[in-house]
């Protein structure tokens, strides 16, 4: 008896293709039914050179407008004169919340940090003075930040830096104000104290530590070297795995990794590209103790810029007795009264007599926004000591 198919649907079976044709189909080669037709390894790489030279050509285009945006300020300014944080700031949060990969956010954020920093660069490069030498987690930042069109100056100390940007020898300084886990370099906030200098950026750094020397095995590390803040930030890590070697506080990490070199026995706890500048081998790798260990830098310049729209302003303020009781409600006040957002303080000896202090205060938004003068107002009308130590855009990514 002949089988019968199902009421209402067709018995006849389609014709199946070749086994051949089925193999291929299986691989890619062949377009399943409805697809559309996949390229092979030539085409596509035709299709990549045309797109190349469209982004070649569209580069040179923006290369060019930037030129001209340089001659309408001023024939002979110099790059320092041209550089706008707060443009570049708008136009790296354009292009991520325009981004739909597959790239990442960070990515397009490097890609067009470092578009801006060529076309900048064209007039002369910005000097950039930072905490060195070369190698921290500092000349990180400022590559991050600017770009690798500039001219970056390492420099040993907190305080040469600060001096650099004031001599007018560098355009603009990087240096750590605070860390996630271990909290505010001190050395940076007290140079305010004394300072002209005003905040013109921020730069948020995801920092890594990793463990190097020249030995073969971390049995034969007799002392580890590195900045003060980092071997804070890995504790942890040492004690479970190195709890017997010294530990030595140095002025950088970059310092600790140029005495892993060049002393038998001494490794270090700095970023992998110290390693590599100072051909050392990585022992272990990641060893901070949390994940999301990110220090944040201050970009240090001369002048005030305009608002882009997401920015933070830093305050230094004191009263004329801040052990009075309420001294510091009073100082405060303001920001509740017209709704602004204090986002960190911190509080320094004043350096005029014992047990008096000044406050450091970041806040939302820039000084030009009318919420934020109001306030801004009123504790000055309030305050023994004040000064807008900056008023600049927040951290992209």
């Amino acid at each position: 008896m002949s089988r019968q198919g199902k009421p209402g649907k067709s018995t006849k079976r389609r014709a199946r293709p070749p086994a051949a044709a089925r193999a291929a189909a299986r691989a890619g080669a062949v377009p399943r039914e409805g697809t559309a037709p996949r390229l092979d390894l030539g085409s596509i790489r035709v299709r990549i050179d045309a797109i190349d030279a469209r982004i070649h050509e569209l580069l040179n285009e923006r290369a060019r407008f930037a030129q001209q945006v340089g001659i309408s300020k001023t024939a002979g300014g110099k790059a320092v004169d041209f550089y706008r944080p707060e443009r570049e700031a708008q136009v790296l949060r354009k292009a991520v919340e325009r981004n739909r990969g597959p790239l990442r956010n960070e990515e397009i954020a490097r890609l067009f940090r470092e578009i801006m920093s060529a076309c900048l660069a064209q007039q002369e490069p910005l000097k950039v003075a930072f905490l060195g030498p070369e190698g921290t987690f500092t000349q990180a930042a400022v590559l991050k930040h600017f770009g690798s069109s500039v001219r970056a100056l390492p420099l040993p100390a907190i305080d040469e830096v600060f001096r650099e940007v004031e001599g007018g020898i560098a355009d603009f300084g990087v240096v750590p104000i605070e860390n996630s886990s271990e909290g505010t370099v001190s050395h940076t906030l007290d140079m305010f104290l004394g300072s002209a200098l005003k905040i013109c950026g921020e730069v948020e750094l995801r920092v890594q530590h990793h463990l190097m020397g020249r030995m073969g095995a971390p049995a034969d590390i007799k002392r580890v070297c590195a900045h003060a803040q980092a071997l804070a930030q890995c504790r942890g890590w040492l004690d479970e795995h190195l709890p017997e070697p010294e530990r030595i506080p140095v002025s950088s990490n970059a310092e600790g990794a140029r005495r892993a070199r060049d002393e038998r026995g001494t490794a270090a706890i700095a970023s992998r590209a110290a390693a590599e500048i100072y051909g050392l081998t990585i022992l272990a790798e990641e060893i901070e103790d949390r994940s999301d260990n990110t220090t944040r830098f201050l970009v240090i310049g001369r002048k005030l810029f305009t608002p882009s729209g997401a920015d933070r302003t830093t305050l230094l303020v004191s009263a004329s007795g801040t052990d009075d009781p309420g001294a510091l409600f009073r100082l405060l006040e303001p920001f509740a009264e017209h709704g602004i957002n204090m986002t960190r303080i911190e509080s320094r000896p004043s350096r005029k007599r014992k047990w008096d202090y000044v406050f450091f205060m970041d806040v939302e938004g820039h000084v030009s926004d009318p919420p934020l003068a109001k306030a801004l107002a009123s504790l000055e009308a309030r305050a023994s000591l004040f000064k807008v130590l900056g008023s600049y855009p927040r951290a992209v990514l």
